[in-house]
């Protein structure tokens, strides 16, 4: 797999407990509400048994456009002090997208009143390094966005249909979901190291 050297890491502190953050993030017709880089997910082959990757098709409209692709994520329940971690590979042939080949992780941490929920992912620009140097920051500020979303779904039971990104990002009102409300970087080393180790081992999509 082929990815850039200018991971993407997006971190925020939901104050709801873990098992609330897991169950949003793992249903893909939950994850589809608030995460604003996909419009659908599909499940097309999951292995038997707990901690088992998930074969998945997804979807995202763009500019009247949908680019398709496939992946592949694996959740694993049990780690240290509680934490919790689900590994993704994706892919798509389309050479219409911005993303081609990529990799990231989720990582759920138990802290005093919530869930520290981190990101970090990196993908092959699909086109062109140059243009990627465009395109990358709108996609870290998309998952922060999404983050803020999810924040906001988890504490106060608000449904993410209420902020759609363009809201999101121009309704003047201060108490909104923002990128701001989270902690995310792009290019710098550490955005990686919280990985587990299924991801260097999970199959390609």
């Amino acid at each position: 797999m082929h990815v850039s050297d200018r991971p993407i890491r997006v971190e925020i502190v939901i104050a709801a407990d873990l098992e609330t953050v897991w169950r949003l993030t793992q249903e893909p017709s939950l994850h589809t509400r608030w995460d604003a880089r996909f419009s659908r997910i599909t499940p097309i082959e999951s292995a038997p048994g707990d901690d088992a990757p998930c074969r998945f098709r997804y979807e995202r409209g763009m500019l009247g456009l949908t680019i398709r692709g496939t992946g592949i994520a694996l959740g694993t329940r049990e780690g240290a002090g509680g934490a919790r971690t689900s590994a993704l590979r994706f892919t798509t042939d389309d050479r219409r997208s911005p993303l081609r080949d990529g990799r990231g992780y989720w990582r759920y941490e138990p802290v005093e009143g919530g869930t520290r929920f981190i990101t970090g992912f990196d993908y092959a620009p699909g086109w062109g390094a140059l243009l990627d140097r465009a395109v990358r920051p709108v996609v870290a500020w998309l998952t922060a966005a999404s983050f803020a979303r999810l924040r906001r779904w988890a504490e106060r039971d608000e449904p993410p249909e209420r902020w759609p990104v363009w809201r999101a990002l121009l309704d003047p009102r201060r108490d909104r979901p923002r990128a701001s409300d989270c902690v995310w970087s792009i290019g710098r080393p550490h955005a990686m190291t919280d990985a587990p180790r299924t991801l260097a081992a999970l199959a390609a999509p």
